[in-house]
């Protein structure tokens, strides 16, 4: 054992004194719910009570309890001197001068190739906001509201003035949700303050959800991407399974909450069967709960969806995201989320930027041969149900024959 096997026969890494050296081996063991230790530029911090205050959610932390969390950690916090203000009580000790600075499967060279390419998007503007473009994005919606609103007092409330304004509204509280998305994740003010502050009034008032909810679920979803009992927005076990491991692993386990094997003909079932039965004012938020959901899972389903690898960053990211093609209506009509895999890896970015960054991230991709996809929006949609078909038929043949 190295030093942190010292530290324990002294008594001192119960609750980690400061001043300890520890080695991977002992970070890693202290990875369960009571008992939660990340490493940050090698740093060794003691996150365990403090995960209930975190302001992103306690499972995003513990996500990473056991591990390296410096990619993470710079990708999600803007100002990190400030938060390390915070971080100094945490802090227990470092890792041995011995250790490497990465753990289990991560690539050094990509991690360092990684942060090269974000100080050079730093450097280069990257991170820097034109207030313009999401003045003029917050006019548009606003302004189908109004018309939408202008056309029921003048023309009335027949069907076809209905159906127009219906599809007017579901337009603007589609807009409206990329918008939330943007100030979600810190991307449009430079004090975070005021992004919070933006982000409650617009998914709260415009959206009618809850900030905080969405927090505590889109940055596990950004942590750790298509990773089985972490990533929450692959939980559909209720509806879906999903990937190549879950559909085998239920089907050995004989486990039939519905017909999986006839999924991907559900994917339709789900989403548009229910707008038949409701009437004309809920129209527009089952056209855009279609539009989101196309949208937000046509980056991700399609892709590996497997349990913790313990990979580095833009790996981890590349293997679960893919982009769509740059279109004037394909950024519009996705919120720049077309440009996924840039998104995931600088989820702090303004998306206005994101064209900016994609051929220096594609050209990082090929230097260490990882996978960076990119397809049409068609294609992006017809892979999300062929995915689930394959998923379906990987859990009927371990359903019958495993």
């Amino acid at each position: 054992m190295g030093g942190g096997g010292q530290q324990r026969e002294e008594g001192k890494t119960d609750s980690g004194k400061a001043g300890g050296v520890y080695t991977w081996e002992d970070v890693q063991s202290h990875c369960t719910k009571t008992d939660q230790w990340v490493v940050i530029n090698r740093k060794v911090y003691n996150v365990t009570q403090w995960a209930k205050r975190h302001p992103g959610g306690f499972r995003v932390l513990y996500h990473y309890a056991g591990e390296d969390a410096t990619e993470p950690f710079s990708a999600f916090h803007p100002d990190q001197k400030f938060v390390q203000k915070y971080m100094k009580a945490l802090q227990i000790g470092e890792l041995a001068a011995t250790e490497p600075s990465q753990d289990r499967n991560k690539n050094a060279a990509v991690m360092k190739d990684f942060q090269d390419l974000y100080v050079k998007a730093e450097s280069q503007g990257m991170f820097r906001t034109r207030p313009l473009f999401f003045i003029l994005h917050l006019g548009h919606i606003i302004l189908l509201e109004v018309l939408a609103l202008l056309m029921v007092r003048y023309f009335g409330t027949n069907w076809i003035v209905t159906l127009l304004c219906a599809v007017m509204l579901a337009t603007a509280q589609s807009q409206a949700g990329w918008l939330q998305h943007d100030f979600g994740h810190l991307s449009v003010f430079k004090k975070s303050y005021w992004n919070h502050v933006v982000h409650k009034f617009v998914i709260g008032h415009i959206k009618g959800a809850s900030a905080n909810w969405w927090n505590h679920r889109h940055f596990q979803h950004h942590a750790k991407p298509n990773v089985v009992l972490k990533d929450p927005d692959i939980n559909m076990l209720n509806l879906f399974v999903l990937g190549d491991s879950q559909p085998v692993e239920y089907g050995i386990k004989k486990i039939k909450n519905m017909p999986y094997n006839h999924q991907h003909k559900y994917f339709f079932l789900v989403y548009y069967s229910t707008t038949i039965v409701l009437d004309c004012c809920e129209c527009c938020r089952f056209m855009e709960s279609h539009w989101f959901v196309w949208v937000t899972q046509m980056n991700h389903i399609p892709m590996e969806i497997d349990y913790e690898k313990h990979q580095d960053w833009l790996t981890m990211q590349l293997q679960s995201t893919c982009n769509v093609e740059q279109s004037f209506f394909n950024d519009w009509f996705s919120g720049h989320l077309n440009f996924q895999i840039e998104h995931h890896l600088f989820p702090r970015m303004p998306r206005h930027n994101y064209y900016l960054v994609a051929p220096h991230v594609e050209a990082l991709c090929k230097k260490h041969g990882i996978p960076y996809q990119t397809k049409t929006l068609w294609q992006a949609f017809s892979d999300i149900v062929t995915s689930l078909k394959s998923s379906g038929d990987l859990w009927l043949d371990a359903y019958l024959n495993k």
